[in-house]
């Protein structure tokens, strides 16, 4: 399977692993807004160790899972992807962090990374995205909305480190799928659980 490739003519994509533990960590110290937003404090000095590092939850089936860096000319991370194919049910996928650099925030490199992003989840057999947005990060919800996600669930007192938040799980089919069709695949983002 080929690596996802960067829409932004600058940026190319690298999969991040154990060696790039101290590059991702200079881009979370570099951006901390998300951090403080989620946990009320910046990135840890293990944060990255940890989101390299760090198995999904025990007895969660699961086929891959990318830590993708999109990198400048200088070797600086300018946005990173989590993304897990086959979470919970083949087809479905599961972006776990999309997170672009603050300094291009507004720029419109967001939503063309995204799209690359699905375009390649697609290509490689994503039938559904799914993601969780902090409920009272309107900026973000505002921009999984304008990609086209619907809310499935609301999931309250998840715990991100000195706070809890409500979170909204969301979806999108990538073909003619149904919230029907992907609540099937995915009992746990049904409302009602």
């Amino acid at each position: 399977m080929l690596l996802l490739v960067s829409p932004v003519a600058e940026l190319h994509s690298v999969e991040l692993g154990q060696e790039h533990e101290l590059l991702l960590q200079r881009f979370f110290d570099a951006n901390p807004a998300y951090f403080l937003m989620l946990q009320g404090n910046p990135a840890s000095p293990n944060e990255a160790r940890d989101e390299i590092r760090n198995p999904l939850p025990e007895g969660w089936r699961f086929r891959k899972k990318w830590l993708i860096g999109s990198q400048n000319p200088q070797s600086e991370l300018a946005a990173v992807v989590n993304i897990v194919a086959d979470l919970l049910a083949p087809t479905v996928w599961h972006i776990g962090l999309f997170m672009l650099a603050t300094s291009r925030h507004g720029t419109g490199e967001a939503q063309r990374l995204y799209r690359a992003l699905e375009d390649w989840a697609k290509a490689n057999g994503a039938h559904y995205l799914r993601l969780g947005v902090v409920q009272n990060n309107a900026r973000a919800r505002g921009f999984w909305e304008s990609m086209g996600y619907s809310q499935t669930r609301i999931r309250e007192g998840i715990q991100f480190g000195q706070r809890k938040h409500t979170v909204c799980v969301m979806f999108k089919p990538l073909a003619q799928g149904t919230l029907a069709q992907y609540l099937s695949l995915v009992e746990r983002d049904r409302p009602d659980v």
